[in-house]
């Protein structure tokens, strides 16, 4: 099996029926995990991340506390308010790791090609595997077996014929769930879902498609390219409408875990007010935050990336003593990096914050 050097974009015409791409997605893991190793919190809403009373949000949920409507990135007293039954614990992120090495060795054992996207998801590439295993749904419920056998957890799995249709396939049926989208079943799998399902559609990208009136991958598909370009720019345009028809990459990377997280932005203007510079930093945090706690990682370390005139750049980094993934910590550590009298004191070009060192 060829393996390419550039992700390869499957179409919904040109989708061949053999190329299978696995996504596994473990349930409400860290919850789950505390589940697993104390009886008495099995049935009970568990919380795991910040405890009441702190500042900080919600790092998983169980899918007891869920039926309180409490969710991942919640404020924690937003969650104490809904759910305060419920058992709150500090994450126990060494245990998490050693469960998620488990986990992608009991992958291995099905195929070598296994991209961990974080502790709590890989991609598989099983094409090849039917003569082995059987049809993708035997696939699937294999998958599914040997994390049961190795952890005494579930996951949710979902395959496809490219990475985006098997990871909105794990979305589909949680928890426990498998869902198998075939090429000729994926438009109409996609349509009736809402246009957050997509990569990249964050709060910002779905004001802008509430004003447009989509709110269906159907909607956006249908809408105009030119209306989609000016609300959004060509490449994102572009981007959201490829996935609106099942285009994506069907390419599988095993060995390359994601080794820090890092948003920026470049000014059109230089800017030099502090005070702006540090709301930039603001936002920039809440980007990286929404990415860590998405990808189910905490860093110990905040790196402050600063550009001026004529690409001279610089870069300010610090060690936490507890690894995070609050916007508010990576805001101030940044805010604090940036106050460094050894910066530079020059209009700013551009500004970047990171979070690293799992």
């Amino acid at each position: 099996m060829l393996v390419t050097s550039q992700p390869q974009p499957q179409t919904m015409s040109t989708a061949n029926s053999s190329r299978w791409i696995a996504h596994v997605d473990l349930d409400a893991f860290f919850a789950s995990c505390e589940q697993r190793d104390d009886p008495a919190l099995r049935g009970r809403p568990v919380i795991v991340g910040a405890l009441p009373g702190q500042r900080g949000v919600v790092a998983a949920a169980s899918y007891e506390a869920r039926a309180f409507g409490v969710h991942s990135a919640m404020p924690i007293g937003e969650a104490a308010r809904r759910c305060p039954d419920a058992v709150y614990l500090r994450p126990d992120m060494d245990k998490y790791r050693q469960v998620s090495r488990q986990v992608m060795a009991a992958l291995q054992s099905i195929t070598p090609l296994v991209e961990v996207a974080s502790v709590d998801e890989a991609y598989l590439d099983v094409s090849g595997l039917k003569r082995l295993l059987g049809p993708p749904a035997a696939i699937g419920e294999r998958i599914k077996s040997v994390i049961r056998e190795a952890t005494a957890l579930t996951a949710s799995v979902g395959i496809g014929p490219n990475r985006l249709l098997a990871k909105l396939g794990s979305e589909h049926r949680k928890p426990d769930g498998l869902t198998i989208i075939r090429p000729d079943e994926a438009q109409g799998f996609l349509d009736p879902l809402p246009v957050s399902a997509l990569r990249g559609a964050g709060p910002r990208a779905q004001a802008v498609f509430r004003r447009l009136g989509i709110g269906t991958i159907r909607a956006l598909r249908d809408c105009d390219p030119e209306r989609l370009t000016t609300a959004f720019g060509r490449r994102a345009a572009l981007g959201f409408l490829r996935q609106a028809r099942g285009e994506a990459s069907a390419e599988v990377l095993p060995g390359r875990p994601r080794k820090s997280i890092s948003k920026e932005t470049t000014f059109q203007q230089d800017i030099e007010d502090q005070a702006a510079l540090r709301a930039q930093l603001v936002a920039l945090a809440a980007g990286v935050a929404r990415t860590a706690r998405r990808e189910r990682l905490a860093g110990h370390r905040v790196t402050l990336k600063v550009r001026y005139r004529g690409f001279e750049t610089h870069t300010r980094q610090r060690r936490l003593t507890q690894a995070t993934q609050d916007e508010r910590v990576l805001a101030r550590v940044a805010a604090e990096l940036l106050a460094d009298p050894r910066l530079p004191q020059r209009p700013v070009r551009l500004i970047g914050v990171g979070l690293s060192d799992w």
